[in-house]
């Protein structure tokens, strides 16, 4: 099933584990992925959030696979920063492959964050984010295009 970002916001936090851990890790993306932080799902508020955070904050991720590398789009300008090491692991969640985000080595202001992605749908992607090993929020990517 190919899944909307309205249809993730609209999920619960027990549906988006659930979609996650069912899912395959699928190949490493490469190329610009637009991002949607899910937060507070499956209540009203959860796409006025995704929206303003859209706007000020977190735009989406640009990967390149050949490096294994990818720089998140910040700001209302889109401004590629905070780099990331992309392969692919175990994951925290579930003890399963997953598409590791890891910031440890190459960010000061990342360092503690860790994102997992999986593939959901063709060119879409369902992530977690945590912070050293606490589980933060769910996030998804879309890749246009593609």
């Amino acid at each position: 099933m190919a899944y909307t970002t309205a249809q993730l916001l609209a999920m619960s936090q027990k549906q988006l584990d659930d979609l996650f851990s069912s899912s395959p890790a699928g190949d490493i993306p490469n190329g610009e992925a637009n991002g949607t932080a899910i937060i507070a799902p499956d209540t009203k508020f959860s796409p006025e959030i995704a929206s303003l955070i859209n706007t000020f904050g977190w735009q989406g991720k640009n990967f390149d696979a050949a490096h294994g590398t990818l720089t998140n789009r910040l700001l209302a300008f889109g401004v590629n920063a905070i780099v990331a090491q992309v392969y692919k692991a175990t994951s925290w969640f579930d003890n399963k492959e997953c598409i590791v985000l890891d910031y440890s080595k190459t960010s000061l202001s990342a360092e503690h964050i860790r994102d997992e992605i999986r593939l959901i749908g063709p060119a879409r992607y369902l992530g977690l984010v945590y912070w050293d090993k606490d589980r933060l929020i769910h996030f998804s990517l879309e890749f246009p295009g593609s």
